[in-house]
């Protein structure tokens, strides 16, 4: 299981799922701040017992400042294929009041279908509110949920 969070912000793209989305914020994050992508990245990892993704892409190493998230996908399936194992399918939560997250929900399973090797039926993307209450509630962050299942080679 994965969760990650990053807060709303001016002046920023917002990039979800691998997806840029028209909206008057942005992520706020050492990279491209995509919640999704991160949340899915520590699910993988974890699934296969290899730490986190702030141990293998430090906020702190300049390579990955401003970096595309899908790139850093990309490496956790090679860590976890190296690894001895084989992605299976992923269930995804996105939280947040604004934008809606529904129109975007099969391009970003597209896109992250594509960085894992995997058809998009093997990629589940649900959103939803937090019916004004917390951080979400108030649109000052958006977090996501990652649930993966993995299986040795």
């Amino acid at each position: 299981m994965g969760f990650d969070v990053h807060r709303l912000v001016e002046g920023r793209e917002l990039w979800l799922g691998g997806v840029k989305i028209e909206h008057s914020l942005g992520l706020l994050g050492h990279s491209d701040a995509d919640v999704v992508i991160h949340a899915l990245c520590d699910a993988l990892l974890g699934a296969a017992n290899l730490r986190d993704i702030g141990f293998h892409f430090p906020d702190t190493d300049p390579r990955y400042k401003g970096i595309d998230s899908k790139v850093l996908l990309r490496h956790v399936v090679e860590l976890i294929h190296n690894a001895g194992y084989a992605f299976g399918n992923a269930d995804i939560t996105i939280c947040a009041e604004r934008p809606k997250i529904n129109p975007h929900i099969p391009a970003m399973a597209a896109t992250l279908a594509e960085c894992l090797g995997a058809a998009p039926t093997d990629v589940s993307i649900k959103a939803t509110t937090t019916e004004r209450l917390g951080f979400t509630g108030r649109e000052e962050g958006i977090s996501a949920y990652a649930t993966v299942l993995i299986a040795r080679l």
